[in-house]
């Protein structure tokens, strides 16, 4: 079972060119701003819209070329949405079994295979409950369940955590993990959320503008982000520049940051926040980079800040919240920002 897919489409505004591979068991996270074309694809691949060029092709089996496409209801697809979608006057137990017994299956082994799946999300003490009797992570496990019970080649899951609050979308995601783990199929995850997309996918496809700017390993991406977003993705500064041998970068506007560890050419320059010291005068001592900027904003994340600062090298520095009283930072405070030469890391466009 693989997927080999050319998505080629106009949807309004945006044209689409976005090209997925994926291997038995593998799980695709496509992330992207919003109108980016990451639904697109997926109802692309789903049969909702054909391709205008290109093709979907899953086992080898070719289901849209452009000329011809397979109709969504003969595609081996599971679908999972941010609204779970449960026909609210059936129990858990039925709802599971719509999916096959709308593909033919008789009713006993449809109830039946509704069974197994519910007890492998951990919901087989709720079988007989309604929709409305569901906390909402228990309602996303039920249409996860639903979605696998067709035995589908390929599962799309489409923001299937966005409508659960942090503590619900933590447990969820950890129960969605499991049964990933234990599905044979391909996945295709689309998340607006980095640690869905960290967590769940072992390949991230990430889609701007309608196109693909980067994929890879969650690693690969994390360590060489190629784009603004992704780097916002991951949590890093990113700058696009020109090195040379010395350990000089020139980013945008003339501003110099230096490296100890010198890449001649195009270059992108990172710099962790944790790596961002923030002063209320001009530091002295080691750090070679150091510049004067302003606070944009100040974002509490559990027991640290991050400062977004801006000014002749936009930064976002992550301080502990101790800093933040001990300095006062606030909207509109002139600081000083310095970051020690190590701590910059570059590397070829």
């Amino acid at each position: 079972m693989s997927l080999d897919a050319r998505v080629r489409l106009s949807r309004g505004a945006i044209d689409v060119d976005v090209a997925l591979r994926a291997e038995p068991g593998q799980v695709i996270g496509v992330l992207g701003p919003n109108g980016g074309g990451k639904t697109t694809t997926v109802l692309a691949l789903a049969g909702v819209l054909a391709v205008a060029e290109g093709h979907v092709r899953v086992d080898g089996q070719l289901w849209d070329d452009g000329r011809r496409a397979l109709p969504p209801e003969r595609r081996t697809v599971g679908l999972m949405l941010a609204d779970s979608l449960l026909f609210p006057h059936l129990s858990a137990l039925d709802n599971v079994a719509y999916g096959p017994r709308s593909r033919g299956v008789d009713r006993h082994r449809a109830r039946q295979r509704a069974r197994d799946e519910l007890d492998r999300v951990g919901l087989a003490d709720r079988a007989s409950s309604r929709a409305r009797e569901l906390s909402s992570g228990q309602q996303a496990r039920v249409a996860l369940a639903r979605a696998l019970a067709t035995d589908p080649s390929l599962l799309l899951l489409d923001e299937p955590l966005a409508a659960l609050d942090p503590d619900t979308r933590a447990r969820t995601r950890s129960d969605l993990a499991t049964r990933l783990a234990a599905y044979g199929g391909i996945t295709v995850l689309v998340t607006h959320d980095p640690l869905d997309a960290l967590t769940l996918a072992d390949h991230l496809v990430f889609v701007e503008d309608g196109h693909v700017t980067q994929a890879g390993t969650p690693a690969e991406v994390l360590s060489e982000p190629r784009s603004p977003y992704v780097a916002t993705v991951v949590g890093l500064n990113l700058y696009a520049g020109e090195g040379d041998s010395h350990g000089h970068v020139a980013t945008g506007g003339g501003v110099v940051v230096m490296t100890t560890s010198p890449t001649e050419g195009r270059v992108w320059a990172t710099i962790a926040p944790s790596a961002v010291s923030v002063h209320l005068h001009e530091p002295e001592g080691s750090p070679r980079n150091t510049w004067q900027l302003r606070v944009a904003s100040v974002t509490v994340q559990g027991q640290s800040a991050r400062v977004g600062l801006v000014g002749a090298l936009p930064l976002t520095a992550e301080v502990t919240l101790e800093s933040v009283t001990a300095l006062g930072l606030q909207v509109g405070q002139h600081v000083w920002a310095a970051v020690k030469a190590t701590e910059v890391r570059t590397y070829a466009r």
